[in-house]
């Protein structure tokens, strides 16, 4: 049941369990890697929350992805080597087809049995320019859909990619770009902003909310114009910012307040790399609507990625001191006002799983 918010108070959630303590689901699909880390040919040493992925790309182009350790000693298979459309480990050069499965052991004699397991494959993909898994049941992956992000191939937008490593939680990413309250943080970059919240809907998958971004003067980084409603044309429109968290991913969207269509959007995901769940491996597409002028948009790809590095960069700052701060007091102690952090914690701890036991 989705419910329609305009800012009214949301009461404490009743359960007890520490966000900071619950894992990301498994059964959804997750980046990985860029596709172009996993050149023909080559191997790559992924992860996902603790778990080794060893994915290669075989000579025919299609990428494979196995847990990344030989069923024989246990090295890590992402050491190993691409021959035709199998993966062979370093040390005694057992073969693996991309289901797992061994298909050779060189020095095996005659009349022996081959083990009869390998190792575990996991469901993958590739799309967006990125190598997807489903670390969870293979057998729901086939239902499970990717994103759906019609605009990434769309002549009439540019696509910048994002592959970075930051030190939190994955929750406190969701709450950092929900929570837009925090752009005196940037104000050095975006200068004076007083984002209203318009209002918000909230779901058992999802929260939803709309902010009105009204510039209120001071100095702005030069791309953070281009993205803004004032963009390639000059326009002096504030700009609607719709944030979205689906579980387990997130978009923004950001348009002039009196057009439809989005300037840029941006998806992403937090694909957490520890047992602990402590570091994610953030993974963005930021969709740009290309101006009027041909070429224009080359002219202001690189104050455009200046401005959203910077903005990146403040962000990891604060998510990051967040996270030290939970390390170093050993719960939340976190004294949280706004209704809508409220909602989206609700939801990514009803939506998640207990930390396997030990992390």
């Amino acid at each position: 049941m989705t419910e329609a918010h305009s800012g009214q108070r949301h009461p404490q959630s009743t359960s007890g369990t520490d966000l900071r303590r619950v894992g990301i689901h498994p059964d959804f699909w997750y980046p990985v890697a860029r596709s172009k880390d996993v050149p023909r040919g080559r191997t790559f040493a992924a992860v996902f929350a603790g778990e080794r992925i060893a994915l290669y790309r075989t000579e025919s182009g299609t990428v494979f992805a196995l847990e990344d350790r030989c069923a024989h000693r246990q090295v890590p298979l992402s050491m190993g080597v691409v021959e035709g459309e199998t993966l062979r480990c370093c040390y005694h050069a057992w073969a693996y087809r991309g289901n797992g499965r061994l298909s050779q052991i060189p020095y095996l004699p005659k009349g022996v049995d081959r083990p009869p397991r390998g190792v575990r494959a996991f469901p993958v993909r590739e799309r967006y320019g990125f190598v997807f898994v489903f670390p969870g049941d293979a057998e729901r992956a086939e239902s499970t859909p990717l994103p759906d992000l019609p605009q990434f191939a769309a002549p009439t937008h540019r696509t910048m990619t994002f592959s970075r490593t930051v030190r939190c939680h994955y929750s406190f990413m969701h709450e950092n770009l929900l929570d837009m309250n925090h752009q005196f943080l940037h104000r050095g970059v975006l200068g004076r902003i007083k984002p209203e919240l318009l209002g918000y809907e909230t779901g058992p998958h999802f929260v939803e909310a709309r902010y009105l971004f009204v510039p209120g003067g001071g100095k702005k980084d030069r791309g953070a114009g281009l993205l803004s409603a004032e963009g390639f044309g000059g326009s002096s429109s504030p700009d609607v910012i719709t944030v979205r968290t689906e579980y387990p991913y997130q978009t923004l969207q950001a348009a002039p307040v009196k057009d439809e269509q989005p300037a840029f959007s941006l998806w992403v995901a937090y694909v957490p790399e520890d047992a602990e769940q402590r570091r994610n491996h953030t993974y963005g597409l930021l969709t740009i609507a290309r101006p009027p002028v041909p070429g224009l948009i080359h002219v202001a790809w690189p104050f455009i990625r200046r401005f959203t590095e910077r903005v990146f960069a403040e962000d990891r700052m604060a998510v990051e001191a967040e996270q030290r701060a939970w390390d170093e007091q050993g719960e939340d102690r976190n004294h949280e006002v706004f209704p809508l952090i409220l909602h989206v914690r609700d939801v990514l701890r009803a939506n998640g799983v207990p930390l396997r036991e030990g992390s």
